[in-house]
């Protein structure tokens, strides 16, 4: 069983700036056929200050943190039953090309069902922008399967 005194755990906070190569790829990656995603140009005929940032993008940042695998490592979660519940994104904010992201990771919950043959871990993610406008939550849910 996973240990519930892990709850309210926080990691590090780190920081990621968005660069504006990767924007322009991930928006073609996903298939994101709005300009104002690729065209400096567009986007500030729509009236943003540059390159917005394309849904899910953050989840790709998050992933630059100093140990990706952190919260796996801290429970010790076995990697063969790990399985990638959900994933959602709570935007308060829109983000940019050139601005810095700081994200503050913590476990807010873990519990189990169907008798503790599946364990949920779930995480939250704090993004702010570097003027400390809080602009995101990435919420996550990590399954972990027994027997």
């Amino acid at each position: 069983m996973i240990d519930t005194k892990h709850i309210g755990h926080r990691f590090p906070a780190f920081s990621a700036e968005v660069e504006r190569g990767r924007l322009k790829f991930f928006a073609k990656a996903i298939g994101q056929s709005d300009p104002v995603y690729t065209d400096e140009a567009a986007a500030k005929a729509a009236g943003h200050p540059g390159l917005p940032v394309p849904p899910t993008f953050l989840f790709c940042l998050e992933m630059e943190a100093p140990n990706p695998a952190a919260a796996r490592d801290l429970l010790n979660l076995p990697v063969p039953k790990v399985l990638h519940g959900e994933q959602r994104f709570s935007y308060h904010a829109m983000c940019y090309a050139g601005d810095t992201l700081t994200f503050e990771p913590r476990i807010t919950d873990i519990y189990s069902k169907k008798g503790g043959l599946l364990e949920f871990v779930a995480r939250e993610t704090r993004v702010t922008n570097q003027h400390g406008v809080h602009v995101a939550d990435l919420n996550a849910i990590t399954v972990v399967r027994h027997g």
